[in-house]
């Protein structure tokens, strides 16, 4: 009897925060907010749910467990990216413009929320197609649609879209990995840490170090993804057509 009163309604933690009722786009909003200022380890119930200002307890309507919260977060960065392709919706574009606009609008929304990036490799590892994050999956329609209605089969839709995924995410990866050791030194060299680095083991490395810390930017971006997708309409009148 005692553990039906703890688990009944009235031991039902409240869902009324500092800033108003919660709902789930408050939650992951403030999910997103915690990891943009202290990284994906300082997540937790218990300290979202110190952000909001409610037990802990209350937050599992809105994810049922860390791994939901962390599918959450993913929901957000497709949602905002969902929200800038929308404001710049440009319906006459052709299909190379429009993959173009959707890798820079992926490229924003990433280099805004570095810390959660890691979460486009890791949930959607683990997470089967068809239980992805409703944004993430229209996002993938979105790309697969421009594709068909373009002319490409089912067959060469399909690899240019596996193309354009891991060029976009893999670049963006690139972009963001660390490459400073010390932000206080003023030296590049010692900024970079290349005293770290054996010379007799690693001497093209440490040459090129200073370059590779340079990012590419949304330039870069633009013509490696030119550069893919020129490989799947050489030979191809109808697709190159646009």
């Amino acid at each position: 009897m005692a553990k039906e009163q703890r688990t009944g309604p009235a031991r039902r933690a409240s869902d009324q925060g500092r800033l108003g009722r919660l709902s789930r786009e408050r939650v992951l909003a403030a999910a997103l907010a915690l990891v943009d200022r202290e990284g994906i380890s300082a997540l937790s119930m218990r300290r979202l749910g110190a952000e909001l200002g409610v037990e802990a307890m209350a937050l599992y309507r809105y994810a049922e467990s860390k791994d939901a919260l962390l599918d959450g977060l993913v929901e957000a960065l497709y949602l905002e990216l969902e929200e800038q392709l929308t404001a710049g919706a440009d319906q006459g574009a052709d299909w190379r413009a429009g993959l173009h606009r959707i890798a820079r609008a992926t490229y924003d929304v990433c280099l805004a929320h570095p810390q959660a990036v890691p979460l486009l490799a890791t949930r959607l590892l683990a997470v089967p197609l068809a239980r992805r994050p409703a944004a993430v999956l229209r996002d993938h329609e979105r790309v697969i649609a421009l594709l068909r209605r373009t002319g490409f089969d089912e067959a060469t839709a399909s690899a240019v879209f596996r193309a354009f995924t891991a060029w976009l995410l893999g670049y963006v990866s690139v972009e963001l990995r660390p490459m400073v050791d010390n932000p206080d030194e003023t030296d590049p060299a010692f900024r970079l840490g290349l005293h770290r680095l054996s010379p007799k083991e690693l001497p093209t490395l440490r040459e090129t170090a200073a370059a590779l810390a340079e990012r590419g930017g949304p330039e870069g971006l633009a013509a490696g993804l030119d550069a893919l997708l020129d490989s799947f309409t050489s030979g191809s009148p109808s697709a190159a057509s646009g």
